[in-house]
């Protein structure tokens, strides 16, 4: 598998998520904070998410997607897009109640030069305590829109609340 990419780019108030590759946590904080940089606009019309190009997902990435999908829909009224018509991450995204969140168009989109203004998302660096928020919140999530998944990340969200609460 090809190393994460994330892309980014927005005009008149159209967000674009393009990620390419296997994205995985090392890639999460740079997502956070974009994602988190979206609701401090009101010009917010319309988000989409491009999985095209992407080969994997884990599951912090998967909560920060629905991350964005609750806030956009709770801050906009809007229900972003996914493009995907990779199978497998079809299926994870359908097990994990994504597609409740999303309109998941699972067909390319006719090509734009849109495209041509994304730009690479750096990979911030985060110290621990905001890796593990992070990775915390997002399997939070993931349970709050589908509290099936709660056995597969229990073990995990206790770890990392007691990590946080010795950090406090």
């Amino acid at each position: 598998m090809d190393k994460g990419k994330i892309f980014v780019g927005q005009t008149n108030g159209n967000y674009l998520i393009r990620m390419s590759g296997d994205v995985r946590v090392t890639l999460c904080a740079s997502l956070n904070h974009y994602v988190e940089s979206i609701f401090g606009h009101d010009n917010v019309t319309s988000v989409l998410v491009d999985l095209l190009e992407t080969e994997g997902v884990d599951s912090t990435t998967l909560g920060l997607l629905t991350k964005l999908a609750l806030s956009t829909k709770r801050h906009y009224g809007i229900v972003p897009l996914l493009f995907c018509e990779n199978p497998g991450i079809l299926k994870t995204l359908e097990a994990m109640s994504l597609d409740e969140l999303f309109r998941i168009i699972r067909e390319a989109p006719v090509a734009s030069d849109n495209t041509k203004t994304l730009e690479e998302l750096p990979c911030d660096n985060c110290d621990e305590e905001e890796a593990r928020r992070s990775v915390l919140e997002a399997h939070r999530l993931l349970i709050e829109v589908n509290p099936q998944c709660e056995p597969e990340f229990i073990d995990l969200i206790r770890y990392l609340e007691d990590e946080v609460s010795k950090q406090s």
